[in-house]
């Protein structure tokens, strides 16, 4: 395989290989190859232009890719790669991403490729790229994670981390933040796993000390790394997770709330769910307020109302004093339940359910109607047809009396003796 991936990088210059298309290491020889492309490209006619040739090729590849033929996609690339020699300067310089990106997605799939044939070819194109090295080697290091390889994505990282190529543009520190911040993900990672060691070993044991030592100097280097990326706008769940875990770890829990608040609240982020899930597990190890936890959760019901958090959120609402919170709770559950994810969540309609009863008793039937005004013309199709009732009922006899009880309330009683004579 390695002298596919040799190949597949190689940029062939003989003066005949318009003729031809043969991958030398292998000796395969695909005669039908170019004449197949010079009949897309030129209708047929014997002229070999260049460009459209390779604009042929690369309609060919992106094709075979889509179709999974891995093998063919790879025949093409070969002949595509005389991208390498183009005339026009942009099409050139544009090249060598072009045939990284196509040519790790065939080794990453091909049946004949490994490790060490896709290790080749990444170091070559990093050669042959060298403005895109940063990003290669990071794309590089990923597929070693994802084989399990941690050194050797460690030792990738490294030198990446390390790699300079003219003034340091916007681009490029951008590169190299991913990159120490991977590095600390690894870091992170051996943390980890000294933390379990630690916590097997007795707290007087001299090897006690030592492990925790060694802990501690882990977590500095993986602070320096995982810190400085996260104060950049983005999406770095996985940092910050890793971070966080770290700042509680050694009582440092004014950091971690910083963090997480700035995470969730920084006008400068992306909106992002999982911000507001962090802080929120976060404040509720912390013992927070009820108050504190309702207004987290408030955020994430607006940006996930059909989340698994927002039962518990109902929980609070229905817990707390205010009579605006008891009135959000009863549009939580609706909101819950408008999703089709969630209509066999018999939680929801048990709280529901309870809910209802408790919300009229109260002498609120102006909050159910308001809720119901919405749903009243697609609720009774989408949750309580015949055909869902019987359903129901086959499958789960709990779950078609709550929603039975619900649908009474809301529908009235046809619809109630639908789940009844079933």
């Amino acid at each position: 395989m390695s002298d596919f991936s040799e190949e597949l990088i190689k940029s062939t210059t003989e003066d005949d290989q318009g003729e031809r298309c043969e991958l030398s290491g292998t000796g395969m020889h695909f005669p039908w190859l170019q004449k197949h492309i010079e009949t897309v490209a030129t209708g047929g006619k014997k002229e070999k232009d260049f460009a459209q040739t390779t604009s042929a090729c690369l309609s060919f590849i992106q094709e075979a890719l889509l179709k999974h033929q891995w093998q063919q996609a790879a025949e093409y690339m070969h002949s595509y790669l005389q991208v390498l020699e183009d005339s026009d300067s942009c099409k050139r310089q544009a090249a060598p991403e072009i045939i990284w990106k196509l040519g790790s997605e065939i080794l990453y799939y091909h049946p004949k490729s490994n490790v060490e044939a896709f290790n080749t070819f990444a170091d070559r194109m990093k050669n042959i790229g060298v403005m895109n090295y940063l990003k290669i080697s990071l794309q590089h290091a990923l597929y070693l994670l994802h084989h399990g390889m941690l050194e050797d994505a460690n030792r990738n990282l490294s030198q990446a981390e390390t790699w300079r190529y003219g003034e340091k543009s916007s681009s490029q520190e951008v590169l190299i933040n991913l990159i120490q911040a991977y590095k600390g993900l690894l870091q992170y990672y051996a943390w980890s796993k000294k933390k379990m060691e630690l916590s097997q070993l007795d707290k007087d044991d001299y090897a006690y000390n030592t492990a925790s030592q060694n802990m501690l100097d882990h977590s500095w280097k993986t602070s320096v790394n995982l810190g400085a990326l996260i104060q950049i706008p983005g999406v770095w769940d996985p940092f910050v997770k890793g971070y966080v875990e770290m700042l509680e770890f050694y009582g440092d829990q004014d950091g971690a709330r910083e963090v997480l608040t700035n995470y969730a609240y920084d006008e400068k982020f992306p909106s992002n769910p999982n911000a507001h899930i962090y802080l929120y597990n976060f404040l509720k190890r912390e013992k927070a307020p009820r108050e504190k936890l309702i207004s987290v959760l408030k955020i994430l019901y607006q940006i996930v109302p059909s989340h698994k958090l927002m039962l518990e959120f109902h929980r609070l609402l229905r817990k707390s004093e205010k009579e605006e919170h008891h009135k959000l709770g009863l549009e939580v559950l609706f909101g819950v339940l408008d999703f089709a994810g969630c209509t066999k969540n018999i939680t929801a309609w048990k709280y529901l359910a309870k809910y209802l009863r408790q919300t009229l008793m109260g002498s609120h039937l102006a909050w159910v109607q308001e809720e119901w005004s919405s749903r009243k013309n697609w609720w009774p199709g989408f949750h309580f047809s015949y055909f869902w009732a019987k359903s129901d009922w086959k499958e789960d006899k709990a779950l078609a009396c709550e929603k039975a009880l619900v649908a009474g309330v809301l529908s009235g009683k046809g619809t109630w003796l639908c789940f009844l004579f079933i």
